[in-house]
């Protein structure tokens, strides 16, 4: 909390190292606990919470904390839901559980993990992160341990602590290293207990700057066009884990000025913006995309994000808004960008509005980069996956791969960058939607004629500068 970090004591006399020197107040307090001098020594606030994790962190397992009190043990209780719920409430209180539920938090935000799974099977309780879109196995604790971290989980994000058989959600705030993370929780039944996924929302990984997302020339430079119109409908598109929102944040953080009107429309509020209107859909109490994108419009906006487009409804009123002067974006679960006309039709939307409302379509991947600290050139070229992706390998073609090291935990990997598949609806493409033809036709010629870069294409291009593996793109786009 204070930023302190002790170095070395000789007789009474502490030195500690401070990132905070002028703060006499804690000084002065730290003399009246310690009963002794206290010197001072300037340090990086970034070496000292660094210090702090690695010094102060628990030597013990999850299991031998687990075993700790010898007092974990499973409960069949055949009580009223109220003592059930006083024994539960008790259990989640005990130390060994408190400490083992921290750890896993803590462990899962160093690790830059995105989600932490556990997961109960009939032996044991296998915690698992998901760690640049891939899951990696932690730890398996103890069975006797589940009912304790599940009753504390639930009651972090006041849920209810008797409903096993029923889906739940909630969120919780958790402070480390000087820095507030949101939890966002999800519980499902399964045959062996509830299985629990908690999403981490790191609050300032959703406000990076547009041109940090990794992005290349040609589909930055359409989408920075598209966001300075005051009207019209952007879409971004790919599966879940795929980017989406980061980027949705980051183009409304750049536009998110005083003298506009910015509405956000999502289930959930995954982050509070300064500066925004934020509305959560709410679908018990019937405020649903539509009920409140109808309300809201009455508010004169500028710009209205939409969390995701869902049903005919939705898409009906946000691309009505933006043909009478709204600029939206929103997201769709499509494989490419042109996909997205054959989505929208699905839903009932004649093809002339949706050609007349988009302005720019975008799909998107996240891939992982090659970890810069044990980058090396690679020898032996994987010849079967460059052919399956259409690159001839000759004697000039290099490309590289992680050796794997501390830094990226043998995985040879280390962060993810994003792929970008931009196609601008000009009069060409609303024409040729319009007049139906087939979608391949479409991505053929806007293609041929340099509109569009496809996500392989941007992928090879970042594969072969050396910022990831072949092997990495053959498998975010396998399926494009």
């Amino acid at each position: 909390k204070y930023r302190l970090f002790p170095l070395y004591r000789i007789a009474d006399t502490l030195l500690v190292a401070v990132s905070e020197p002028l703060d006499i107040l804690t000084m002065d307090n730290l003399r009246l606990s310690l009963g002794g001098e206290i010197k001072q020594a300037l340090g990086k606030e970034k070496a000292i919470l660094n210090s702090t994790a690695g010094s102060y962190s628990n030597a013990q397992t999850l299991p031998e904390i687990l075993e700790e009190e010898g007092s974990l043990e499973i409960i069949k209780s055949k009580k009223s839901d109220d003592l059930e719920s006083v024994e539960l409430i008790e259990e989640s209180q005990k130390q060994p559980i408190v400490k083992a539920v921290n750890l896993v938090l803590n462990e899962a935000i160093e690790k830059m993990a995105s989600d932490i799974h556990l997961e109960p099977t009939e032996e044991d309780l296998k915690v698992r992160y998901r760690v640049d879109g891939i899951l990696y196995d932690a730890h398996s604790l103890p069975k006797k341990s589940q009912r304790g971290i599940f009753a504390r989980i639930k009651i972090l994000s006041n849920l209810d602590i008797t409903k096993f058989y029923l889906p739940q959600d909630g969120r919780f705030h958790f402070s480390t290293q000087g820095k507030e993370i949101d939890f966002r929780v999800s519980s499902l039944p399964t045959i062996f207990g509830e299985k629990f996924v908690l999403r981490i929302l790191d609050k300032a990984g959703a406000l990076v700057k547009l041109e940090d997302l990794g992005f290349s020339e040609q589909p930055l430079k359409l989408l920075m066009e598209a966001i300075a119109r005051d009207h019209g409908m952007i879409l971004i598109t790919g599966p879940t884990g795929s980017g989406k929102s980061t980027t949705l944040y980051s183009i409304v953080n750049k536009i998110n000025t005083v003298n506009r009107h910015i509405v956000t429309v999502e289930e959930p509020v995954e982050y509070q913006i300064e500066g925004l209107t934020q509305i959560q859909v709410r679908p018990e109490i019937e405020l649903s995309f539509a009920v409140a994108l109808r309300g809201l419009l009455r508010q004169s906006p500028d710009t209205i994000l939409i969390g995701e487009i869902r049903d005919t409804e939705t898409a009906d009123i946000a691309i009505k808004a933006s043909l009478i002067g709204q600029l939206i974006f929103s997201t769709l679960h499509t494989n490419d960008a042109v996909s997205a006309f054959a989505r929208l039709v699905d839903m009932g939307i004649e093809r002339y509005l949706a050609a007349s409302a988009l302005i720019l379509i975008c799909a998107q991947r996240l891939c992982r980069k090659i970890c810069l600290n044990c980058k090396e050139p690679l020898k032996n070229l994987p010849r079967d996956i460059l052919k399956d992706l259409g690159v001839q390998p000759d004697e000039k073609l290099q490309l590289f791969s992680g050796r794997g090291c501390a830094a990226c935990n043998q995985t040879g990997y280390k962060g993810r960058t994003a792929l970008l598949e931009a196609l601008k609806v000009d009069e060409n493409i609303k024409g040729m939607v319009i007049k139906e033809v087939s979608l391949d036709q479409i991505k053929e010629w806007a293609v041929k004629e340099g509109r569009l870069i496809t996500l392989r294409s941007d992928g090879l291009h970042k594969a072969l500068t050396g910022q990831t593996t072949i092997e990495e793109i053959y498998r975010v786009t396998v399926r494009d």
